[in-house]
């Protein structure tokens, strides 16, 4: 009798400071963030951002399992990350839906890589020095 090896994908995303790790796996169509399903996410507005990939995917999300485990940053560049990694763990699932994503938004799967400038000295901005009056 020869074993039947389970498909597991592992992809991640990053928005500012927080990072998302995405499991895959073949399943019923579960999604869980840091154990907890996403249905009982709040607020709802993150939710239905985390959820744009799965609704795009159609049928294929609801033949996986999915785990996310997101740390750091605040909780609109959590969700972010977890639906950029969701997104790519999709998408490495099923190619025919990298071409989907990049034509309903190309942040599904390219991350944002911009970042907070750094603190200017003698200054209360991230700006170049500020001039001086001596009258």
């Amino acid at each position: 009798m020869v074993k039947k090896e389970k498909l597991v994908i592992n992809t991640s995303g990053k928005r500012k400071c927080a990072l998302a790790k995405a499991v895959l796996k073949e399943g019923k169509g579960i999604v869980r963030i840091n154990s907890k399903l996403l249905n009982t996410l709040q607020p709802e507005f993150l939710k239905l951002r985390i959820m744009e990939p799965l609704l795009i995917a159609g049928d294929v999300a609801k033949k996986v399992d999915i785990s996310i485990n997101v740390k750091s940053g605040g909780w609109q560049g959590q969700a972010e990350a977890a639906r950029l990694a969701i997104a790519r763990a999709l998408a490495r699932y099923d190619k025919k839906l990298k071409e989907k994503f990049l034509a309903y938004d190309r942040s599904l799967l390219v991350a944002d890589t911009r970042r907070k400038e750094p603190y200017k000295p003698n200054d209360s901005k991230a700006r170049a020095k500020r001039q001086k009056s001596y009258r």
